[in-house]
């Protein structure tokens, strides 16, 4: 896969992060309860590890949504017929794939030891299993997983981090 990149976890960033969760565990932002409990100091909350795609600079959909927006991109060239050739925007200005043929089957994040406040981890991805499985609407599904590991200074290993992406053949029919 891409380039490895390092990730910068911050309290702020922490506490934000659980705050837009709607989270109001002490443990995420309250040092001095934080340090009281058994895990020693504030924690990242359990899904914390996916704000790292903020840090990537090969993230898929770094740019889908910018602020200020980017000037709307020129229409796909029309096919015989009249139909358009079923990019979306993204593709039209370049993007790597048909977000309408892009879902987000599965998330999981193993903790070998508490994320905290301080750590710059070091992110390596690679491609884990691959499947396929035939779909009702949208024709064959490509199931891949993508692998993220997580490591401290040291070099140990904090968390595991795996996505299932899914693509479908085709744009699914209504």
């Amino acid at each position: 896969m891409a380039d490895d990149y390092t990730f910068h976890v911050d309290r702020t960033a922490i506490m934000l992060f659980a705050s837009a969760l709607g989270e109001t565990n002490r443990i995420y932002y309250d040092e001095a309860y934080a340090g009281g409990t058994p895990l020693g100091g504030v924690v990242a909350p359990p899904t914390f590890a996916i704000s790292s795609a903020h840090w990537d600079p090969t993230y898929a959909l770094k740019g889908v949504r910018r602020i200020p927006a980017p000037p709307p991109a020129p229409e796909p060239p029309a096919r015989s017929g009249g139909e358009t050739s079923g990019q979306t925007s993204g593709e039209a200005r370049g993007g790597p794939f048909n977000l309408a043929r892009v879902l987000h089957g599965e998330q999981r994040f193993e903790y070998h030891k508490p994320m905290r406040p301080g750590m710059a981890l070091r992110v390596t991805r690679r491609t884990g299993k691959s499947w396929e499985k035939q779909g009702k609407r949208g024709g064959k599904m490509r199931f891949v997983e993508n692998v993220s590991e997580y490591r401290d200074a040291e070099g140990e290993l904090v968390v595991t981090a795996t996505s299932v992406g899914i693509t479908t053949e085709k744009a699914v029919e209504s």
